[in-house]
């Protein structure tokens, strides 16, 4: 456990929540009074899904410009044909598309607060991954097309400095969109996107921030939901965290050029951030197999972390050093692995009809006992148990033993947490 001396609490300096949205009104882009009206309408569509019911986070999604996060993004397909940042989203891989649901991989589902995009020719599709970016390879020279940028085949690159109004637009208005964007793509695979903001608000209302608490955010991304973090508690209280350099470096830019200057460290996310630790809060935008157990070794007692497993979100309530608890929401959340961490198990599906695979809250037991549980096992408890959704599953972390469980942590169903096979010194039924 970290050190509860030192740093104690506090209100986020007057002076600065006074500044910043002069800062944040500051967008030397050209299109600042577009990108207002456009967040406008954003927020507008978050509330009607009743989502943003904090005032405080109504206001830092109205003040903090996204489009500054996302100078560029991918949208599948060639250049030139037609579509959407929300078109590119994914939405319709969720239910109807059972080999995202069954192999673990992202399928979208944004009726329910998940993000997906559809991540080219693999069929996979990730939201929120751990680490977006902007200015990268093949960003200067591109003045004429928004086309595919070597190692993005089946992509097209929309970008702020496009030549052409219309595609310059198009930029605009899907950094706006409710919808998932995708930021970095490596040989025709999504490696980094940028969360649908009605799921980011949903995460940061249930990671139940006060005044003065400490956050720390795994996965940099693109830098925004540190800002909107930042806007909220200041930037001093707030430390965002990746594996890549670039990764971090541009965050850090996209942040100092919205008026936000947070602690952006490189790191293993695994490992957490030690140098500014102990934390209130725990966010991670990026999925784990298992809690990591520097998270809970860098947290004040009760302490929150917030991080996507088995595509559901936990929220758990840290006790110490050695032992938290808590219970998923009831939203599903598409997240791709953190880096460093290898692909999610595979879950088998084999002697399955086809009619649950398409139910979600089946998808989501065999996530959950994925590697630990026959397909057809699964199928039986799942009938019997009534169908559960995602909040009557939970985590427990004693020590070395981790697990996830169904309605009681002491109870009949429970499954370790961690890769397949991997030893318990308790038996699971």
């Amino acid at each position: 456990m970290g050190s509860t001396g030192g740093s104690t609490r506090s209100a986020p300096d007057a002076a600065g929540r006074v500044a910043r949205p002069e800062r944040t009104r500051r967008e030397a882009d050209g299109c600042a009074q577009e990108a207002a009206a456009l967040r406008t309408g954003l927020v507008r569509e978050i509330v009607a899904g009743g989502g943003l019911t904090d005032p405080a986070w109504r206001t830092a999604f109205e003040e903090v410009p996204r489009h500054l996060f996302v100078p560029y993004y991918y949208e599948t397909g060639a250049p030139g044909e037609a579509g959407t940042a929300v078109a590119a989203a994914g939405t319709a891989a969720g239910a109807a598309s059972t080999a995202a649901g069954a192999s673990g991989t992202a399928a979208a589902s944004t009726g329910a607060g998940a993000a997906g995009i559809a991540a080219g020719a693999a069929g996979t599709a990730a939201a929120g991954a751990p680490g977006g970016g902007a200015a990268g390879a093949g960003e200067a020279g591109e003045a004429g097309e928004a086309g595919a940028v070597r190692g993005t085949v089946g992509y097209t690159r929309l970008w702020r400095d496009d030549p052409h109004p219309l595609r310059r637009a198009r930029w605009l208005a899907g950094a706006y969109a409710d919808a998932p964007l995708a930021t970095r793509v490596r040989d025709g695979e999504l490696i980094t996107s940028s969360s649908q903001p009605s799921l980011m608000a949903r995460m940061l209302h249930a990671l139940q921030v006060r005044d003065g608490d400490r956050v720390l955010e795994i996965g940099a991304g693109t830098g925004y939901n540190a800002a909107l973090l930042a806007h909220r508690l200041g930037d001093t209280h707030v430390t965002t965290l990746d594996l890549d350099p670039e990764i971090t470096e541009t965050a850090r830019n996209h942040l100092a050029a919205a008026g936000f200057r947070p602690a952006v460290v490189t790191g293993d996310g695994a490992r957490g951030c030690p140098l500014h630790a102990p934390y209130d809060r725990i966010i991670a935008t990026c999925a784990v197999a298992s809690i990591p157990s520097a998270w809970l070794g860098q947290c004040r007692p009760d302490a929150l972390i917030l991080t996507p497993l088995a595509t559901g979100l936990i929220a758990l309530r840290v006790a110490d050093a050695r032992h938290a608890e808590g219970r998923f929401l009831a939203i599903p959340a598409y997240f791709v692995p953190l880096r460093g961490s290898g692909p999610p198990p595979q879950v088998p599906t084999h002697g399955l009809p086809s009619r649950p695979l398409l139910d979600d809250s089946f998808r989501f037991l065999l996530n959950v006992a994925a590697g630990h549980m026959e397909p057809v096992e699964a199928l039986a408890l799942w009938e019997h148990e009534g169908r559960p959704g995602r909040e009557r599953y939970g985590v427990t972390v004693r020590g070395d033993r981790q697990w996830a469980w169904l309605d009681d942590p002491e109870g009949a169903y429970g499954w370790p947490l961690g890769p397949p096979g991997r030893l318990q010194p308790f038996p699971y039924r």
